[in-house]
């Protein structure tokens, strides 16, 4: 039989395992869109449960350590699959409920509780993945616990059956076939329940890993530059690079002087380029003083900021953070929480009327927590939430069942959609009117999305290099290119249609002010007259362009 004491050690060391092993997960994406971070997402979901676990008793009964695990992965979770991990040991909890200790059995039932609520949570559920993996292991399971009562061999048994069934997801899926992968899901759950099987056999917990030595430049750049956030002698945190001048003097000159009017200096010499970083009351002596060794290139620009007002708006938004677990007074029928990264289209949110605005999108997946706290920030009685993005959906719905407020998801899957479903509000209306009416104008947006490939792929009949651009026509990959710009105008060429009246280009971080006006005033010359093309700033991550056709 296992202990409370034994699952405690069990999970703890699991969640260890799977942070160890998150970039091995993250690497089975076979989507070349970067985007993949399985491994991360599900590593975050069972890391939310290590410190209240390492709390715990030696004393403690094993559905206590079950349900503080359910309650805790459930806050965390983060991403589709961090969402169903959290349902699996939600299931593990309900199962081992009132037990001292439990054997195979009771487990075998409790996985069992498990795969049924994360089957249901999902849609459209699709053999191949994480639920395939989970539900053979637990029919294993059910098959083990009739002939066995030994919990060594039941363990080994089904982490067996996990392997195997993950080795067979290759088969399962045609995008995992071309690839050659297994579902990274499908492994991250495996590791999971191997680690855990790792304890009850008799191992030790896992070690954390250490961080992998950073050998390329700019990596160094940013680590020593990191060490210096939370020092604040100096006003501007500045910093730059050069394109070396063929006369550059010795860059060890350049640090020197920085070092008289500053501090925290970081100057990084490579074969042609300087780069610079130092706090400093003075940041026009530094620029002066660079260009003696070279001179600036466009992309990136020098970049000064006042790092007092930094702190001062980063202790705001802590306190209010921390306020956040406190639910505001409703002062209204209807609020909004909207999800988005950048700080043009937070404001865009804001702007049209969403109370509270979660950072996250692609690659940054807010846990069930995050949205549960802006739930209960916004001052109303019924809260619409937009997600604007696949991976988030499910963890909102999870945020809806930790709270008594009454809130209503939309389905948004994009940016665009998010943005039509808010101007579709209508104060006037009823929940039921509001949630149909803003449905329907989401469903007719169609997104274009321009960005770049995170890996070399084969994905779709496409051959797909790393750094390749990837323009993707509402969610799938359309086509590759290799300018930008040209990529730009041909899939909004292909999102147009008879009835396009607008077309509403929101350029992201990487794209300057300048080349997006280039880009509006191309794409208005190529399109016809009758349709109208709009610009913003974004200010959004991962993607070059996030286009709106409506």
């Amino acid at each position: 039989m296992i202990n409370g004491a034994l699952f405690r050690d069990a999970v703890i060391s699991a969640a260890i395992t799977i942070n160890n092993r998150k970039r091995e997960v993250d690497e089975l994406n076979v989507y070349p869109v970067p985007d993949g971070d399985t491994g991360t997402n599900m590593s975050m979901t069972i890391g939310n449960s290590i410190q209240e676990l390492k709390m715990m008793p030696d004393n403690i009964a094993i559905s206590e350590v079950a349900s503080a695990a359910a309650s805790a992965l459930l806050r965390g979770a983060r991403g589709n699959s961090g969402v169903i991990l959290s349902l699996i040991f939600r299931g593990i909890s309900k199962g081992l409920a009132g037990r001292s200790e439990a054997g195979p059995d009771d487990f075998a039932k409790a996985l069992a509780l498990g795969v049924e609520a994360a089957y249901k949570a999902v849609m459209k559920p699709v053999e191949g993945t994480i639920l395939t993996v989970s539900r053979c292991t637990a029919e294993k399971a059910k098959e083990i616990a009739l002939s066995t009562n030994d919990d060594t061999v039941f363990w080994t048994e089904i982490c067996q059956e996990a392997e195997e069934v993950l080795a067979k997801t290759t088969e399962m899926l045609p995008q995992l076939k071309k690839a050659g992968v297994v579902d990274a899901g499908g492994m991250g759950f495996t590791i999971i329940i191997t680690a855990i099987k790792d304890i009850v056999c008799g191992g030790s917990i896992a070690v954390p890993a250490e961080k992998p030595a950073v050998t390329e430049q700019v990596d160094s750049f940013k680590s020593a530059v990191s060490q210096y956030d939370t020092e604040i002698t100096y006003t501007y945190c500045t910093e730059f690079m050069l394109q070396k001048n063929e006369d550059c003097p010795d860059p060890i000159k350049l640090r020197a002087y920085l070092e008289t009017i500053g501090d925290c200096v970081v100057v990084v010499d490579d074969e042609k380029i300087i780069k610079v970083h130092v706090h400093t009351d003075n940041p026009g002596k530094a620029i002066q003083k660079g260009l003696e060794f070279g001179f600036f290139i466009n992309d990136p620009r020098p970049k000064i900021e006042n790092m007092r007002i930094q702190h001062e708006n980063k202790v705001k938004e802590a306190e209010q953070l921390e306020a956040g677990f406190s639910p505001a007074e409703p002062e209204k029928q209807f609020g909004f929480v909207a999800v988005a990264a950048g700080h043009g289209l937070e404001a865009m949110f804001t702007d049209l009327g969403a109370d509270v605005v979660v950072k996250g999108g692609q690659t940054m997946n807010p846990s069930t927590d995050d949205i549960l706290r802006a739930i209960l920030r916004t001052p109303a009685n019924t809260v619409f939430v937009l997600p604007n993005n696949k991976n988030i959906i499910m963890a909102a719905e999870q945020a809806v069942k930790l709270t008594d407020k009454n809130v209503c998801v939309l389905q948004t899957r994009t940016i665009p959609q998010g943005i039509s479903a808010m101007m579709a509000f209508d104060d006037s209306l009823t929940l039921a009117e509001n949630r149909k009416n803003m449905t329907k104008a989401f469903e007719k947006v169609s997104t274009g999305l321009i960005t770049f490939a995170a890996r070399d792929s084969e994905f779709e009949g496409h051959s797909i290099k790393e750094g390749e651009i990837l323009a993707l026509d509402n969610g799938k990959l359309s086509f590759t290119e290799k300018d930008i710009n040209k990529a730009t105008v041909k899939l909004v060429k292909k999102l147009t249609k008879g009835d396009t009246s607008y077309v509403t280009l929101i350029h992201g971080a990487d794209v300057t002010e300048e080349n997006a006006e280039q880009m509006q005033q191309l794409l208005q010359s190529k399109l016809s007259d009758k349709i109208e093309v709009m610009m913003a700033n974004g200010g959004q991550p991962v993607y070059y362009y996030i286009i709106s056709v409506e």
